[in-house]
């Protein structure tokens, strides 16, 4: 059994630590041991409760009314709000659970109402994306052990590889080639993962290098088989210029070469970036950014030889 503070049950279940105290003092709905110097102390059956009461609460419910049922009553409309369309809220909340839990079937059934809600892009940007920076904080802090993370986050990686397969099969022309990698030392590659999919998704034919390759195999592969983008991503901390100059050696070996970056670390260090490259902060930039490529390509083929 888990131990929490009352700043983890915040971050979990999205009430203020403020808001708990309350309704631990006006409505005793939840009763947290403590310790000899009288910090709060709460359990699992503390988390899921106040989740659940969470739940209700931003489903119309008043506290007071929640106050006054058990915790049977407490399920049985907790089950009939699942069987609706549930909020991005709801949802939220029930991820937080599978993620507690180690509970698959729980993950795949938020995933699968998501998708038939508001479908699957919408479903990996607004509902997982938001959830994954959300386990990241919840990491650094110990309230999640690095096994539940893993275990989300391969869930996620499965999902969006099903969609990846699903595009090959639909695919029949393909546009200029691109090639995903990350830098060596970097190994978040679910956000570049999801990119390769709308690349697919648009008919580019993709190169799928995945994590930590070295710069001198984007180089060989370049030489077996050429590409037009290069996308990678910068999310691992590191000494401020580190981008800049990493940067530089790309556009020196691939002058020619289109470059889309993504990252943590291109938001925060905000580098200056050469006209043939592209920040990708989101789904809508990817997609401006290879609608500008398709514009250049196509403006080099009907532009008059001098």
């Amino acid at each position: 059994m888990s131990i929490y503070s009352i700043k983890d049950l915040e971050k979990l279940s999205g009430i203020k630590s403020h808001t708990i105290r309350i309704w631990e003092q006006r409505y005793h709905l939840i009763e947290p041991n403590r310790t000899d110097t009288n910090i709060r102390l709460y359990s699992d059956d503390d988390l899921v409760k106040l989740m659940n009461i969470s739940l209700l609460n931003r489903n119309g419910y008043k506290i007071s009314k929640i106050a006054g049922l058990n915790d049977d009553q407490i399920k049985e409309i907790l089950f009939q709000l699942n069987s609706e369309l549930p909020s991005v809220t709801t949802q939220s909340v029930n991820l937080n659970k599978a993620l507690l839990d180690a509970d698959e079937l729980l993950f795949n059934q938020v995933f699968e109402t998501s998708v038939e809600q508001i479908g699957f892009e919408m479903t990996i940007e607004e509902l997982l994306f938001p959830f994954l920076v959300n386990i990241g904080t919840l990491w650094q802090v110990g309230t999640i052990n690095p096994a539940q993370e893993h275990f989300i986050s391969n869930l996620i990686r499965q999902k969006i590889s099903v969609a990846i397969d699903q595009e090959r099969k639909r695919t029949t022309e393909t546009l200029p080639r691109i090639l995903f990698y990350l830098p060596e030392g970097e190994f978040h590659e679910i956000g570049m993962l999801y990119y390769s999919y709308l690349a697919r998704k648009a008919n580019f034919e993709v190169i799928y290098l995945g994590s930590s390759v070295p710069f001198r195999d984007i180089i060989k592969m370049d030489e077996i088989r050429p590409f037009k983008i290069l996308f990678t991503s910068f999310v691992t901390s590191m000494v401020q210029g580190t981008i800049a100059e990493r940067i530089k050696i790309k556009r020196k070996a691939f002058p020619d070469k289109f470059f889309l970056v993504s990252g943590l670390q291109i938001k925060q260090e905000q580098p200056k970036l050469p006209k043939n490259f592209f920040k990708i902060s989101s789904s809508g930039d990817f997609k401006k950014a290879i609608a500008t490529f398709l514009k250049r390509e196509k403006h080099k083929k009907t532009s008059p030889i001098v």
